[in-house]
Order: structure tokens, then C-alpha cells, then sequence
């Protein structure tokens, strides 16, 4: 916010980080600055939950606030948007309607988007608009594809909160098909421990059926609807209510997926999970593990209709990544699921099967380079394989994860561009994270040694061709040539192809590291 260039970044923290907190604190910098700030959130209900939060913080301090959403009077919004013209209004908290035509501000300086993957990119650009020079904070548990795939590519620019509030424990998930049996159980349990439930059935029309069929399985249960379709007075009232622990079973829409903070509520139902996206899952998983309790999540789909592919990997992903801080990860399966969309058009997700997730993101990188200035110079893949044991065994690292980041350090760390200690420092990180790494693992630092070095050298391919190791790299001149011809019995130099074909040593593992090591150092290294 200090810089002179506006501020576009992406806060993606998981559900119940403090996201909320960090939007306080912006908001407080910006009104101290004499700007005013606007906070858009997608559901009446967090404006409310915001309001009460906003004022609670900023009590005893000269800042004036206003919600403006369906729950305000005309009078009232009349109100709040004259306030916002004369600039008498320092922070105004609202729903879509603040994106109407005709709202003025008379010095905006700061924009929060809150649970950014619920608003459409008409809608985002539309605040940007209000004025050139607004810094514009997003806020998100699982961001959407296309605004992950710009913090990514460096369009954006991103903060990340990895730390868990203390004694919070991760949502125990299961997916399974729906019974009558099970959804009993897992609430008697929440009532015998005195908490209290959330049911999602994401239709309006069948939700007093599915809260009478409730009523059934547990007698004993207290159970209330919400939905977006109830007037302002009836909904705040049974918010409320069950607030207040007038009721144990919320039977609602997905009208509670976002922000609302309940700490006794700590077991989540939901009814064809099949039907929803994977950042409404995680969300929905979000209102429950808000305090020391543990929590557990249900997610419940019809046996008599079969899962299809997506659904199938979409409730995969959900219950593989129930640790705590798992947003990210869902965010970029999402990405790869669905695609980054059109980063300069309005479609947020799509376009990745076309050309392949790798390289999508190569290209996108390259574009953005090549905007910036900042273009390499064309370099060609390198391609190396050596017939030895490198690898990172499950037994060493248990969890894909965490094995596929650790191939992904080392593998940053042969570029000729990373540190000259980049891949030992991997190592030493490695060793005081897992222990001693076996014998595969040092092969593979001494692979990722050799990668660096022939990259340095302009090899661009070392593969086995037969019973010869071939090599392509810059043009030998006739003295190389010679040279390989003496030094290796039975090599040769294709010209045409700048292809040099030497007989495959007979030696193994870090033995044949070495030897290819000194055969490209005799042929492409230095002169002396």
C-alpha cells in the first residue's frame, strides 16, 4: 500500500486464517490516510457478520461505517451513498449493490474484495473502474482459476497465510453415498457433545421436506431453515436464533457458505455433494473446526446415480486435502481441473486441455516476460537420461505432496541460474526434515549436479542411443573431435546433427555419473 504503484494482490489463506484481520488492518491504514474504503462481500449475511466485526475494532477510534445491501431501507442506502459522495463515510460494507451505477466516492483509495471466487470478473473490473488509482485487496480460501493463474504468472501480485490459529484441529471428511442410518448418527453424536449442525440441501422448493425428514430420524432435534428466498427480518432472526443455540440442525442453502463464524456448530451434512464446485465444498467445509472442538464434515452423494468423472475427482480432492491450510492445494487442482480462462476476457475457468497444463503455464510465463522486458534469451529443453537409480522412495517420503515438492526443489535447484549451493542446501533441508537419505536420493542430487553442468556447457540432449551414449551440443571444433576419437575407442562426430555417439560405459550408478561427467567436460569444457 506504501508503493506508489496501486496495489493488486491476492490474500489466499485457508478458512478461519485471520483473513478477515489483515482486511481490518488495511482498512484502518487507508482511513488514516484520509481515503475512504469499500468492502464488498457476496452474501447479506457477511456484510452483517463484517459490520459487527468493523465496529467492534475500530470502537473508540474517529471512522465512520455503513453497510449497504437488501437489508438497508431506500432511505437508509440514500443515505450511505451521499455520505460516500461528501466523503463523510470512511468505510462502506456491501453486497453487489455497490457496484450499481451511480455510487461516487469522493476519495476511494482502497478496494476489498472479500471471498473473491464468488464475484464474476464484470464485477471485479467494474470496481477497479471506479477510480485509476485504487489499491485492490482479494481475499480468498480457494481462488479462482483465473485470478490464480495471474498471482502465479506474476500478473498479480500474492500473499499467502500458511499459519493455523492455535489449537485448531483439522475437519475429519468423509464422502461416501447418502443414508438415513448415517446422517442420524453424526447428528445424535453433535447433540450429545451439546453442539450443533449444519445441513446444506442447495434447493429451496424440497428444503422444508428434507428439514421434516430430519425431524424424523432425530426426534430430539431442534431444527430451523434459511434460505435466500426469506424475507431480511425472518432470516437475521433464525441466523440468530441459531447464534444463540435456540436450535441444533440449520437446514439451509449455500446461503451459509461463506464467512459466517459459528464455533458450536462442528459437524457439516451435505446432501448430492456431487452437485457442487470444489471451492464450494471447501468453503462449506470451513463453517465447522472454528474452535478447540473436533469437527467432522459428511459429504453425501445419491447412490442411485452414478458420480461423474469431475464429481469423482472433485470429491477425491476434498477428501484428500482435509489438513489444515489445504486451500491452495484445492485452488490448484481446480486450476488444473478446470483451466485458468481467458485472462483477458470474462470466462474465469477453461483453455488448459487444449495445450496441456505445463505448458499453458510456459506460455503464459514467456507472454508476461516478454511484456515486462524481461525476456530470456530462447533457450532449448535440456534433456538427460542416464541409466541409473535416481529417485525419492515412498518409504523415505511418505506423502506424494511433499515427495513431488522436494523433486521440484531439486529440480529448481540444477538450473544454472539458481545459487551454486542451491542443491546441497536442498539436501541439508531434506536430511534435517526426514533423516539420512538413502542411496537413491544422493543419485539423484548427483543427476540434478551433472543437469546443472551440462546445461551450463550448451548440451542440450545426453540420452542412450543403442549400445552409444549420444550427445548434442555446441559444435566440436576438428581439435574436440580428434580428441574424442583418441580418448573414446569406437566414438564419432555426426556433423550435420552436432551429434557426438560414444560407447556406453559399462560402469554403475555414481560411477557412470562420473564418467559421463568427465566425458562432456574432455569434449565441451574449457580449454586450458
Amino acid at each position: 500500500m506504501e508503493s506508489e504503484i496501486p496495489m493488486d494482490r491476492l490474500l489466499a489463506g485457508d478458512v478461519g486464517f485471520g483473513k478477515t484481520e489483515v482486511a481490518v488492518r488495511a482498512a484502518f491504514k487507508a482511513v488514516m490516510a484520509g481515503k475512504q474504503v469499500a468492502i464488498i462481500a457476496p452474501t447479506t449475511l457477511l456484510v452483517r457478520q463484517h459490520i459487527e466485526t468493523f465496529r467492534e475494532r475500530f470502537a473508540g477510534f474517529p471512522v465512520t461505517l455503513a453497510p449497504l445491501s437488501r437489508f438497508q431501507t431506500d432511505a437508509e442506502a440514500k443515505h450511505t451513498l451521499a455520505s460516500l459522495a461528501d466523503g463523510s463515510l470512511d468505510v462502506v460494507i456491501g453486497t453487489h449493490r455497490l457496484l450499481s451505477k451511480g455510487i461516487t466516492f469522493k476519495d476511494l483509495g482502497l478496494v476489498v474484495i472479500d471471498e473473491e471466487q464468488r464475484f464474476g470478473v464484470e464485477h471485479k473490473e467494474t470496481l477497479k473502474q471506479l477510480k485509476t488509482n485504487v489499491d485492490v485487496l482479494s481475499m480468498s480460501a480457494t481462488p479462482i482459476p483465473r485470478t490464480l493463474e495471474m498471482a502465479i504468472a506474476g500478473i498479480r501480485e500474492m500473499s499467502t497465510l500458511a499459519t493455523p490459529p492455535e489449537e485448531r484441529h483439522p475437519v475429519l471428511t468423509y464422502v461416501g453415498q447418502y443414508s438415513d442410518e448415517q446422517v442420524a448418527a453424526a447428528i445424535k453424536r453433535e447433540l450429545l457433545r451439546e453442539g450443533q449442525v449444519f445441513y446444506v440441501h442447495n434447493r429451496v422448493s424440497t428444503i422444508p421436506g428434507v428439514a421434516a425428514k430430519l425431524a424424523e430420524l432425530v426426534p430430539d432435534a431442534r431444527i430451523a431453515v434459511a434460505h435466500g428466498k426469506m424475507r431480511e427480518a425472518a432470516l437475521e432472526k433464525v441466523m440468530v436464533d441459531f447464534w444463540e443455540r435456540r436450535f441444533d440442525v440449520l437446514v439451509s442453502t449455500t446461503i451459509v457458505e461463506t464467512g459466517l463464524d459459528i464455533p458450536n456448530a462442528n459437524t457439516l451434512i451435505i446432501d448430492r455433494a456431487d452437485k457442487y464446485g470444489l471451492s464450494q465444498l471447501h468453503q462449506l467445509r470451513g463453517r465447522v473446526g472454528r474452535s478447540r472442538e473436533r469437527a467432522y464434515a459428511y459429504f453425501l452423494y445419491d447412490r442411485d446415480h452414478e458420480l461423474s468423472e469431475t464429481a469423482y475427482e472433485r470429491l477425491k480432492t476434498i477428501a484428500q486435502n482435509s489438513d489444515l491450510g489445504g486451500g491452495m492445494a484445492i485452488a490448484l487442482k481446480d486450476l488444473e481441473l478446470r483451466g485458468a480462462g481467458n485472462l483477458l476476457g470474462g470466462e474465469q475457468a477453461g483453455h488448459i486441455a487444449g495445450v496441456g497444463f505445463d505448458l499453458y503455464l510456459r506460455m503464459i510465463s514467456e507472454a508476461i516476460g516478454e511484456f515486462k522486458g524481461e525476456a530470456a534469451p530462447e533457450s532449448n529443453d535440456l534433456r538427460l537420461e542416464i541409466p541409473v537409480d535416481a529417485r525419492i522412495p515412498e518409504d523415505y517420503i511418505e506423502s506424494e505432496r511433499l515427495r513431488l515438492e522436494a523433486y521440484q526443489k531439486l529440480s529448481a535447484a540444477s538450473f544454472p541460474t539458481a545459487a551454486a549451493d542451491a542443491i546441497d542446501t536442498e539436501l541439508d533441508e531434506m536430511r534435517d526434515r526426514y533423516g539420512e537419505p538413502p542411496a537413491q536420493v544422493l543419485t539423484l542430487a548427483n543427476v540434478s549436479r551433472l543437469r546443472r553442468q551440462i546445461a551450463e556447457l550448451g548440451i542440450t540432449e545426453l540420452i542412450p542411443a543403442g549400445p552409444n551414449l549420444r550427445i548434442v551440443g555446441p559444435e566440436l571444433l576438428d581439435s574436440r573431435q580428434a580428441r574424442l576419437v583418441r580418448l573414446y575407442s569406437g566414438a564419432r562426430y555426426v556433423q550435420a546433427m552436432s551429434a557426438a555417439l560414444i560407447p556406453m560405459s559399462t560402469r554403475e550408478g555414481d560411477d557412470l555419473i562420473e564418467w559421463v561427467r568427465d566425458l562432456v567436460n574432455a569434449l565441451y569444457g574449457e580449454t586450458t
